[in-house]
């Protein structure tokens, strides 16, 4: 191909909507965090100052803001299935409704049992309903837009498109982080953010979810659904406005042959090794710990000594930081290749992770601090970030695509879940506080900065350049083994 097929361009685009909605969703709860404590948590104790009670506090605190990651396990999980008996596609579809429908009901959990805007903490289990519908969509949408893309692109550009993804998702965080600093300045301080802003922040959700929903409406099924249904003529259909008649002709070739080769379609049909490469991928990418910031960042920019403020708009900092070098990764992953970029970002993140902890340590030094989020943010942009996406909707052979991704995707909502909830216990921790000031997590997430360099030297083949329909030659006795150490 001379250029790229603007169909293609407009395709991509379209999917990336599922990824600006996961990083709205999930990041539109960084700017509410301290309105959801003081909403829903402080109410339920008498005591904050008790050890117990407090730490208690910090557990519910840590389960609200989380709890969408109890909905994108879900989503996940039965993303497999959706994606192989409904399609890409309608699913897609899907995930786009619950985007919507979740927006509506956690700006208003009390409807249409109160009056809106007087429910209080006794509606708290209604709002993290809705946050779990949202993460049900975002559970969708985290598979199956990467996989839409993967199946649409060419190979030469497949790791380009399918990090737009990732780009997609880094804009939604930062466009939320500036409609949350928006709010903020709206009303007259936190008691106004605290009592109605944050319903604001959720409410915004419902446009571009609107958008995604309507514009689903007018593309196309994946040709290798297609041919995974039967419909050979549909898919050569899809492929002739893709690439050129030649070209179609060639893949058409392929995906039949990788069909008829390999047909039981079984998850470990390819063998353990394939299915623990992908789970411990969408492992690794969360134990390093970014969702740490991407949830948090408001609250750690307070510990620093920023105002409310002051603290949301070193946020949008962040998300510029990683906009900027996600970027980087679109332009630089089909030529450097994924094993390159990960384990120069994993190193970055490590070192950025122990400064970041030891500037706690010392005292809370807030510019050695903000310097060193700031570095593990384009580390991870550059890398764990967007490659990963691709490693994930590459890797797999079209036999079992949804159903491997499907378990990689969950386990990654998992361990995300995980670092999540456990965040406040251990950043909150009066022990921990006491001998580390703030510092341990961030030791913890270096130290599997560390670890995910080593895994991906060791056990991570090179997918640059190779069609969809290669990729099952990789994990195919011999030929992974000599595809990795190229």
């Amino acid at each position: 191909m001379s250029r790229l097929n603007p169909y293609v361009v407009l395709l991509t685009l379209i999917a990336t909507l599922g990824g600006l909605l996961f990083g709205y969703d999930t990041a539109v709860i960084n700017g509410a965090v301290d309105s959801l404590k003081a909403y829903f948590i402080d109410p339920r104790f008498t005591d904050l100052t008790n050890h117990a009670q407090a730490n208690a506090a910090n557990s519910l605190l840590g389960f609200v803001v989380s709890s969408a990651l109890i909905g994108c396990i879900l989503g996940g999980l039965i993303g497999g299935w959706v994606s192989t008996r409904i399609g890409r596609k309608r699913g897609l579809i899907i995930a786009a409704l619950f985007f919507l429908v979740s927006a509506l009901g956690a700006a208003a959990p009390e409807f249409p049992f109160a009056p809106i805007g007087h429910g209080g903490p006794a509606y708290m289990a209604n709002f993290v309903f809705y946050r779990i519908l949202g993460g049900i969509g975002v559970g969708l949408a985290s598979m199956l837009s990467p996989m839409y893309i993967a199946e649409i692109a060419p190979p030469k550009v497949r790791g380009n498109l399918v990090a737009w993804n990732q780009f997609a998702i880094i804009f939604g965080m930062l466009v939320i982080y500036f409609v949350n600093f928006g709010i903020s300045k709206v009303g007259s301080g936190d008691a106004w953010l605290n009592a109605i802003g944050w319903r604001y922040m959720f409410l915004s959700g419902t446009i571009p979810a609107g958008l995604f929903l309507l514009l689903l409406l007018f593309v196309p099924e994946t040709p290798r659904y297609l041919m995974l249904k039967g419909d050979e003529a549909g898919a050569r259909a899809v492929l002739d406005k893709l690439v050129t008649p030649q070209e179609a002709e060639k893949e058409m070739g392929e995906i039949r042959a990788s069909f008829r080769e390999h047909h039981s379609g079984k998850l470990f049909s390819y063998g353990a090794l394939l299915v623990f490469v992908g789970v411990m991928l969408s492992v690794m990418q969360q134990f390093v710990g970014i969702n740490v910031v991407l949830y948090y960042a408001t609250d750690i920019f307070k510990g620093m000594g920023f105002t409310t403020n002051a603290s949301l708009f070193q946020t949008i900092i962040v998300g510029a930081v990683n906009l900027i070098f996600t970027t980087v990764a679109i332009f630089t992953v089909d030529r450097f290749g994924r094993r390159p970029l990960q384990m120069i970002g994993a190193l970055v993140m490590a070192v950025s992770m122990a400064t970041l902890g030891t500037a706690f340590w010392l005292g809370g030094e807030g510019m050695l601090a903000l310097c060193a989020m700031l570095l593990y943010t384009a580390g991870f942009a550059v890398s764990w970030g967007p490659v990963t996406w691709v490693l994930l909707s590459e890797i797999f052979p079209n036999q079992i695509r949804g159903k491997a991704m499907a378990v990689a995707v969950a386990v990654q909502w998992v361990a995300n879940y995980l670092v999540s909830w456990t965040f406040p216990i251990l950043d909150n921790n009066p022990y921990l506080v006491e001998h580390f000031k703030h510092g341990f997590a961030y030791w913890i997430y270096g130290g599997m900065s560390v670890l995910a360099a080593l895994f991906m030297w060791r056990m991570v083949p090179e997918t640059k350049g190779k069609t969809l329909e290669q990729m099952e030659a990789v994990w195919l006795g011999e030929g992974r083994r000599a595809v990795q150490m190229k």
